[in-house]
C-alpha cells in the first residue's frame, strides 16, 4: 500500500514516519486515537492535521510499517 501522506527524511525526526513533512510522528496519531481521543479532538488541538491524515496514520501503524 502507498501511503501519500506519509514521509520519511532522515534529516528530519530522525528519519521516524511523519505525517506530509510536519513533524508530527505517526506515532503520535495512532497514540491519540488509541487515548480515545475522536478524530474532531485531534484535528481541533493540531489544526495542521487534516481527516486524511488519522485515517492513513492508522493505515500505516496497521500494515506493521514504523
Amino acid at each position: 500500500m502507498i501511503f501519500e501522506r506519509i514521509t520519511i527524511d532522515p534529516e528530519k525526526m530522525g528519519g521516524v514516519p511523519c505525517i506530509r513533512d510536519l513533524r508530527m510522528p505517526v506515532a503520535t496519531v495512532v497514540a491519540m486515537v488509541a487515548e480515545g481521543m475522536t478524530d474532531d479532538e485531534i484535528l481541533a488541538a493540531h489544526p495542521d492535521l487534516e481527516r486524511e491524515d488519522i485515517r492513513q496514520a492508522l493505515l500505516h501503524q496497521q500494515s506493521g510499517n514504523q
